[in-house]
């Protein structure tokens, strides 16, 4: 039959993620980081994610294509929609809007301005990493440096991820794209003393020279004991 569905730019798509939450059929996924319709017969033609899209990367054509399935109707709103936590999105820390008290003072507030953190969920094209600061860390840094918000993290864009669980043949893809799709005002690397921990910033510095950006680098090692080396 002959009706409307979407058509998804690939080329103009930033993978906010914010079509696949704003599409009640469940039908658009973040996929490599780009939104996709999975199939046309999730799509109920009625284009309610288009007002969504911040760059007009989506828009509605008449086509050739099967029906649209009822079942999918409110899909999403019943809990088995895409899932939101790999939505790249940024907000203000909670420190900017926390009032100067002593209730403040005794219990510090978050500095993380960004979201996802995980590297391999982070979409190299996120509006946030345009000219960031970038605090990429290992894993465990967090839990042992005391006050790693306010020395690491404040002003800084925050990629985790650990070189000996995950495939850092991955990472080095990932970040060469970062490096190379925006301009990044620095980089700062924070390891564990380990051994197995040297891993993320050899990744970083071959990534780097991969991309062929020049970017100003400084490296950081903390102690499982909480100490900075």
């Amino acid at each position: 039959m002959k009706r409307n569905v979407i058509e998804i730019d690939q080329d103009r798509c930033i993978g906010c993620g914010l079509c696949t939450k704003a599409c009640h059929q469940g039908a658009i996924q973040l996929i490599d980081g780009k939104a996709q319709l999975i199939t046309d017969s999730y799509c109920d033609g009625l284009g309610m994610c288009l007002p969504n899209c911040p760059v007009d990367a989506i828009q509605l054509v008449e086509k050739e294509t099967a029906a649209f399935d009822e079942s999918r109707k409110d899909f999403a709103l019943k809990g088995a929609g895409s899932c939101a936590g790999s939505q790249a999105k940024s907000f203000v820390p909670l420190n900017s809007l926390a009032k100067k008290s002593e209730t403040t003072k005794a219990s510090p507030a978050s500095q993380l301005g960004q979201w996802p953190v995980q590297l391999h969920l982070m979409n190299a094209n996120a509006p946030f990493l345009q000219g960031a600061n970038l605090l990429i860390a290992a894993d465990c840094t967090a839990y042992a440096y005391a006050d790693f918000h306010q020395t690491f993290l404040k002003g800084r864009v925050a990629l985790i991820g650990c070189p000996k669980l995950d495939d850092t043949g991955a990472y080095l893809q990932k970040l060469t794209d970062i490096f190379r799709q925006n301009d990044i005002s620095s980089v700062t690397v924070v390891r564990m003393s380990v051994p197995c921990c040297g891993g993320l910033p050899r990744t970083v510095k071959q990534a780097i020279a991969q991309s062929g950006a020049i970017i100003p680098y400084a490296e950081v090692t903390i102690t499982p004991e909480g100490e900075r080396l």
